[in-house]
């Protein structure tokens, strides 16, 4: 069953300005995450992983009416961001719920966890 990981940080401490320059606490976090990546592609659970870029520099495409408009920025105002994903393939709910905790453990910010609907959805 494939799951993925949606990874959110505060919307307030994503300062764009300084969303290039990762903090020391950021840093070591990050190499946390990494170790357990570099487990998860070992056991084959790990199907990709990605961080976003600042959702100042996104592009919302949306209708306006009778038209279809793109505009800077993200659509919704929100207290939180979507920051990182990750798409992983396991035996079922709870594995994906023990991987998300250790990505908790390590990044200190919520992961919301998704099925993927694919062939193998509701099996």
């Amino acid at each position: 069953m494939k799951y993925l990981l949606l990874g959110y940080t505060p919307a307030a401490a994503w300062d764009a300005a300084t969303a290039g320059v990762p903090s020391e606490e950021a840093l070591a976090a990050f190499a946390t995450y990494q170790k357990l990546e570099q487990e998860l592609i070992a056991s084959g659970e790990l199907v990709g992983s990605e961080g976003l870029g600042h959702p100042a520099v996104s592009t919302t495409v949306h209708r306006d009416g009778d038209e279809v408009v793109a505009t800077d920025g993200p659509f919704a105002e929100l207290k939180e961001v979507l920051a990182s994903f990750a798409v992983i393939d396991v035996t079922g709910k709870e594995r994906a719920v023990e991987i998300a905790a250790r990505i908790v453990e390590a990044l200190g910010e919520p992961i919301e966890i998704r099925p993927i609907m694919g062939a193998d959805f509701g099996a």
